[in-house]
């Protein structure tokens, strides 16, 4: 030893090559507990029962649907909402400011700071949702919508933008709720005839950002990664990322869904992908770089904006 696992091949090579550098084997029957990383991309390969704190490491972790899933995520939010509005009202803090430690994000300066950062409001990074497996919901969205306004739709526990798709007419809305009360009457006739069938992917459905910040007249997004070390005390290590823009220009009336999300899986299906490939993932550096040439001045921007200020405002999102 020390023995490593890996079930499945998302991560896999990049993993593997790392374990075997440091002279770690591999093991391939996954009943062993003699592991020190077990690397699976379900949990069905983990036995939480024999892990032994501090010695093994596994990626998946028990209960993760809360933050994994999208319905997870919302409820997440949500409680963790309320908690602080309850605490708040005991405390009187509930958007009370937070000192947040973290290094300077800007590779010109090796100095740490510490921000003063205000909680967000989950209306602030959150849109207008709504849960489809929730009757109450359901039925206040229907009862909401508006012709002015766009709606994006995504199934709860899937990625790679599959399943997504816009409510943009009254046309699309009556197929949606058709759609679900089909579902429904299905997983009823199911249950009356005691007979078991993988049920479809809930959905929660959210109002569209019809005028999103543009790059080069294109969507985009910032990855980031932080790892949670502790939770008590609350320690959390942050890394950069990088940003992911769309193929095409940015419309709203497009149909194109790589138009829309900005994902490489998605980007992919694009006709233009071969071509575009190296535009459609920036680093954070050209990113900063970009900001800093086009609208610093015109902005009255501080150097650096995107690796300090723009980056420290986006991390209590985290906390």
């Amino acid at each position: 030893g020390p023995f490593f696992f890996i079930g499945g091949t998302n991560g896999a090579a990049i993993v593997s090559s790392y374990c075997e550098r440091k002279g770690w084997k591999r093991i391939y029957n996954k009943q062993r507990d003699d592991f020190k990383l077990k690397w699976c991309e379900t949990k069905s390969a983990a036995n939480y029962c024999n892990f032994r704190e501090g010695k093994q490491l596994i990626y998946q972790i028990p209960n993760d649907a809360v933050l994994t899933t999208k319905i997870g995520l919302l409820s997440s939010c949500g409680t963790t909402r309320d908690l602080n509005i309850s605490a708040g009202g005991r405390l009187g803090q509930s958007h009370k400011p937070f000192w947040l430690w973290s290094p300077e994000i800007s590779p010109h300066s090796s100095r740490r700071c510490v921000a003063l950062c205000r909680r967000p409001k989950m209306a602030e990074f959150i849109p207008t949702t709504f849960r489809m497996d929730l009757r109450t919901e359901r039925e206040d969205f229907f009862s909401r919508y508006g012709r002015t306004k766009m709606w994006i739709c995504k199934p709860t526990g899937l990625n790679q933008g599959r399943g997504i798709f816009l409510l943009k007419s009254q046309d699309d809305v009556t197929a949606f709720r058709l759609k679900l009360q089909n579902a429904e009457d299905s997983q009823a006739s199911q249950a009356s005839r005691r007979t078991l069938q993988r049920q479809p992917q809930p959905y929660i459905v959210q109002q569209y950002i019809q005028n999103p910040l543009l790059l080069n007249g294109k969507k985009f997004d910032v990855r980031s990664y932080l790892l949670i070390a502790c939770t008590c005390p609350f320690v959390v290590f942050f890394r950069h990322g990088y940003v992911r823009l769309s193929c095409n220009l940015y419309d709203p009336r497009s149909s194109d869904p790589s138009t829309h999300l900005t994902n490489q899986c998605m980007q992919k299906k694009n006709p233009l992908y071969s071509q575009l490939k190296e535009d459609t993932v920036w680093s954070m550096e050209s990113f900063n770089t970009y900001v800093n040439n086009k609208f610093r001045v015109a902005m009255g921007l501080p150097w650096d904006w995107v690796l300090g200020t723009f980056t420290v405002s986006a991390l209590p999102l985290g906390h």
